[in-house]
């Protein structure tokens, strides 16, 4: 495995990617041109990135990205190298640099050693649910979300203290973990169908000790002052509109601070709303007009 990742990043920090890059069309008139990449960055834990960004000269601000993730292990090996590529779009074309790190054990990133501990951590794991470690989960993936801020600043590749934090499911719930940190680089935070614990068995609507989730959910708005926004689907079957509502409501009533907004039912499963294109016309504007009031 460190032979591997002496490979994988003592070459180069940046790695291109084996698509082409996206630009204005007949279709599109005259949206700003981007380029997507794929990234290795040399942080403390190896990580492999997809970035998009602007055309052109920067620094820009920088957006991160959160996927969410997969219990099932095999699932975690094919997991795709971006979840989310139109709404990583969305953003660099508003005219920021979007890092959507996979992480480890997903992908090509797969580099997990069960049997030495390595990386665990920051997998899905947050043990049983008569006892769940909601709080570790979250706040192993706002780590790696540190990290990223720390080296692309520190690297003078985005625009200072501008950043913004997307995530989506626990991807989400790492976000409202980063939030309790209140970062200064940070401005603003956003996600999407956030929570962990949920569909357990893959049954929908089954979450792992609800209460729990929502007490641990109050323990990050203590501290927590950053800019939220959350946003959910009514037919969302990981965690549905009475859970998100209680967990919105402990964390504003813990001080944290947070919107909240539930959208109409979206497709099979509103969980799912940000990866799909013809969602983007429906969250767009909500993070539009929140984002400009955070500048």
């Amino acid at each position: 495995m460190l032979r591997y990742l002496r490979f994988l990043f003592a070459a180069s920090a940046f790695v291109g990617l084996a698509i082409p890059a996206v630009g204005a069309t007949a279709e599109d008139g005259g949206l700003r041109r981007i380029q997507e990449e794929v990234w290795a960055l040399p942080l403390t834990m190896p990580t492999l990135a997809y970035v998009v960004h602007p055309v052109g000269k920067g620094p820009f601000p920088l957006v991160v990205m959160n996927h969410g993730v997969s219990l099932n292990a095999r699932e975690r090996s094919f997991f795709p190298l971006v979840e989310f590529r139109d709404a990583a779009i969305w953003f660099a074309r508003q005219g920021n640099i979007v890092v959507a790190p996979t992480g480890s054990g997903y992908g090509a990133a797969a580099l997990d050693v069960p049997e030495q501990g390595l990386f665990g951590v920051f997998y899905s794991k947050i043990g049983s649910c008569d006892n769940p470690n909601f709080h570790d989960a979250g706040l192993a993936v706002a780590l790696l979300d540190k990290w990223i801020i720390e080296y692309m600043t520190d690297q003078k590749l985005i625009a200072p203290d501008k950043t913004v934090v997307v995530g989506q499911s626990a991807g989400g719930w790492a976000a409202i973990a980063l939030s309790s940190r209140n970062l200064p680089s940070v401005r603003a935070i956003i996600t999407f169908a956030a929570g962990r614990g949920g569909r357990v068995g893959g049954k929908p609507n089954n979450n792992c000790a609800p209460d729990k989730l929502v007490e641990a959910t109050a323990d990050f708005g203590r501290s927590a002052r950053t800019p939220m926004l959350w946003i959910y689907s009514e037919n969302d079957t990981f965690f549905g509109p009475a859970l998100t509502k209680r967990m919105h409501e402990a964390y504003i009533a813990a001080g944290g601070n947070a919107e909240y907004h539930m959208l109409p039912p979206f497709g099979s499963d509103g969980h799912f709303l940000v990866d799909a294109t013809e969602a983007v016309p429906l969250w767009s504007p909500l993070v539009t007009e929140f984002l400009d009031r955070h500048q």
